[in-house]
C-alpha cells in the first residue's frame, strides 16, 4: 500500500513481471527513454511489487549514451538474455544512418519469436530498417516522418502521439511516451490504476493516440463521460485486435450493460456497432491513404476475412471496398 491506495492488479494470474528490454541507440534522446521507462518504475513503487522488469541493452559494450551526455549502464545485452515480452528501441539524432546488421536481425528474431516490439522517437525508423514494421500502423517523430516514407514508402506511417498495433507499439517520443505507457498499463492493470501512474508525475491530461493532430474525444464525439472516452481511447488502441465487450467494460470501470447503455444513450449506438463503425472509418482511410489490398486492409482493421470485410464495408457505406478504392 502507498498512502492511501492499495493496488488490486486486474488479472490475478499475471504474477511474473511483464519483461521490458530498452534497446538504446547511442545518441537517444533521455527525455524520450525517461518518458516511457519511469511510468514502469512508478507503477512497481506505487504498487508495492514488481510488475515491470526492466533492462537496458546498449548496441555493443557495457553502456549506452544519450545525446545529452547520460550514460545508462547495460544489464542485459544483444548476445544474452533474450526473455523479453516487449522490446523497446529508442534512437534520436538520424536513425536513418543507423546500419548495424546484427541488431536487424536480433529484431527480425524477436519479432519472430512472437515478443512484441515498440520504438519511441527515431526507434520507429530502426525498426522499419529490420523490415519488422509490414502490415503494421505506426507512427515516428514529426523529425523523422520523411525519411520514413524515403526509406519504405508502403509502411503506413500515422502522424500520431503513438500508435498501438496488435504487437507492435511506436511512439513520436518525447512526452509523447507518457501517453502511450498509460495505455500499455490501462491495458494491463485498468484505468484506475494508470491513472494514479499518470497522477504520480502531473501527468493529468493523458492524451489519446491521435492526438494532437486530430481533435480530442470530446470534441471529435461530443461525449465527456469519462467511461466512454475512456473505451473509445481503448477502441483506437485496438483495431486489429478488437476487445470484446466485457473488457471493453471492465477497462472502462463498469459493467457490461451499462457501458452499453452509456453509449446508445451518448452516441445512439451500441458499443460494439460504434467500435465496428469505428474499424471501418479507419479501413476506409487505409483504401484511400495506402497501397494495401483489401485482404491486408481486412486484417489491418480487425476482420478476420476479406469477404467479412466487404460485407461490413458495404452495408456501412453502400458499395464495396474495391469501388471506393
Amino acid at each position: 500500500m502507498v498512502g492511501n491506495f492499495q493496488y488490486s492488479a486486474m488479472n490475478a494470474s499475471h504474477t511474473a513481471p511483464f519483461r521490458v528490454g530498452f534497446l538504446l541507440i547511442d545518441g537517444f534522446a533521455l527525455l524520450s527513454y525517461s518518458s516511457a521507462a519511469e511510468p514502469m518504475r512508478a507503477a512497481n513503487h506505487l504498487a508495492g511489487q514488481q510488475l515491470y522488469d526492466v533492462r537496458h541493452i546498449p548496441v555493443s559494450g557495457g553502456r549506452s549514451v544519450s545525446s545529452s551526455g547520460a550514460v545508462i549502464e547495460a544489464t542485459a545485452a544483444l548476445d544474452g538474455d533474450r526473455d523479453f515480452d516487449l522490446v523497446l528501441v529508442v534512437a534520436g539524432g538520424d536513425p536513418a544512418r543507423f546500419d548495424d546488421g546484427r541488431v536487424f536481425q536480433w529484431l527480425r528474431m524477436m519479432a519472430r519469436r512472437g515478443v512484441q516490439i515498440g520504438g519511441v522517437s527515431g526507434g520507429p525508423v530502426i525498426l522499419a530498417r529490420a523490415g519488422v514494421m509490414g502490415g503494421r500502423r505506426m507512427t515516428v517523430h514529426w523529425e523523422h516522418a520523411q525519411t520514413l516514407a524515403e526509406i519504405t514508402p508502403t509502411l503506413l506511417v500515422e502522424r500520431s502521439l503513438y500508435v498501438i498495433d496488435r504487437d507492435r507499439l511506436t511512439c513520436a517520443g518525447g512526452t509523447a511516451a507518457l501517453d502511450m505507457m498509460h495505455a500499455l498499463i490501462t491495458r494491463q492493470h485498468g484505468a484506475a490504476f494508470a491513472r494514479k501512474v499518470s497522477d504520480w508525475f502531473m501527468h493529468t491530461e493523458v492524451r489519446p493516440s491521435g492526438g494532437p493532430q486530430r481533435a480530442g474525444l470530446v470534441e471529435r464525439y461530443g461525449v465527456s463521460d469519462p467511461a466512454v472516452i475512456q473505451a473509445i481511447e481503448m477502441m483506437e488502441n485496438h483495431v486489429a485486435d478488437p476487445l470484446n465487450l466485457d473488457q471493453l467494460a471492465r477497462l472502462s470501470g463498469l459493467g457490461a450493460r451499462q457501458l452499453n447503455r452509456l453509449f446508445r444513450e451518448k452516441l445512439g449506438a451500441s458499443t460494439m456497432a460504434f467500435y465496428r463503425g469505428l474499424r471501418l472509418e479507419k479501413a476506409r482511410n487505409l483504401l484511400e491513404q495506402s497501397v494495401l489490398n483489401v485482404t491486408e486492409i481486412a486484417l489491418a482493421t480487425g476482420f478476420a476475412s476479406s469477404a467479412h470485410f466487404s460485407t461490413a464495408f458495404k452495408l456501412r457505406f453502400g458499395y464495396s471496398p474495391r469501388m471506393h478504392r
